[in-house]
């Protein structure tokens, strides 16, 4: 049976630039995918980019070299074509389009999944994309089922492959399922038939070397997308895809110390970051949980800096 691969998921505020070198050299992932970089009403500076993805520095890779794809969201196909292309010229390793972002505050400015009714549109701006990026540059998007079903799933999966997409990742919920179970991982087989060859890459409640199996055997996807329980478990991937053993406390707790000594920002944002990571963590690590109790009040990045050295 051929061997899985793993991609790290796009999440919107965890999976920064921070975030995705520390995992990365934690565990093996095929590429990982930046938060989304909303795309409105003009083009952004060439800054923008560069501070979005510090990796366009650095080959489009993480500093152990695993590839790091740019993922965009907007509705213009034109804009998203010019966005597209600004990001290649920039040395991108791959371009994803965002249509799977259930946000209240996305949606209601026609972005992620609230495109999902409108195949049309989704083929415009996958074609737009594709044209506008040499043919070398892979052009993915990410789907959910649906808005509220599964209606307009075949119409989107081909929508996104009659734009010559390299492969597409599908969340298995619906948008107004958020992140609440359970998924479906049957819809993403059933869809295989309108993907025309391009490949599949299944999402969606992969928490386990158990569930990533039965995922695979469901629907026929050999890459997976992992994206919360990659954090909570940082081992999670290598335990997947090379059968190791997960990760020990000491292992994980120097990890999210150097994640700590690494950040950038004020102490609250520093010290949130620490304590999310932290919390999550705690699900698997009862010493995770005990630490956090110890440094929940905490509100300095120095305070926490000692605190986390114990």
């Amino acid at each position: 049976m051929e061997q899985l691969r793993v991609v790290l998921a796009p999440m919107e505020g965890l999976t920064d630039f921070l975030m995705r070198q520390t995992l990365t050299e934690a565990s093996s992932y095929a590429w990982c995918v930046t938060e989304f970089l909303r795309i409105t009403q003009q083009l952004l500076p060439e800054s923008t980019f560069l501070r979005h993805m510090p990796e366009l520095c650095s080959k489009s890779q993480t500093r152990n070299g695993t590839p790091v794809h740019l993922q965009l969201l907007g509705s213009e196909p034109q804009l998203m074509a010019e966005s597209a292309a600004r990001a290649a010229e920039l040395g991108v390793a791959a371009v994803d389009i965002n249509f799977g972002c259930p946000a209240k505050t996305v949606n209601k400015h026609r972005g992620g999944a609230a495109l999902l009714n409108e195949p049309e549109l989704i083929y415009k701006i996958m074609s737009a994309v594709r044209q506008a990026v040499p043919k070398q540059i892979p052009v993915s998007a990410k789907i959910r089922l649906g808005i509220n079903n599964t209606q307009e799933l075949f119409d989107n999966v081909a929508a996104v492959a009659q734009a010559n997409s390299s492969w597409l990742t599908i969340h298995a919920r619906t948008k107004s399922q958020g992140y609440r179970p359970p998924v479906d991982w049957r819809a993403i087989a059933d869809a295989r038939c309108h993907a025309n060859g391009m490949p599949l890459i299944a999402n969606g409640d992969i928490v386990s070397v158990a569930s990533a199996h039965a995922c695979r055997d469901i629907t026929g996807c050999s890459t997976l997308m992992v994206g919360r329980a990659a954090v909570s478990q940082p081992g999670l991937i290598n335990q997947i895809n090379r059968d190791t053993t997960a990760l020990s406390w000491p292992s994980v707790h120097q990890l999210q110390q150097q994640f700590l000594i690494n950040m950038q920002g004020n102490d609250s944002g520093v010290v949130g970051r620490y304590k999310q990571w932290l919390a999550m963590t705690a699900l698997h690590y009862p010493e995770a949980a005990a630490h956090f109790n110890r440094v929940k009040r905490i509100k300095t990045r120095t305070e926490m800096l000692m605190a986390a050295a114990v």
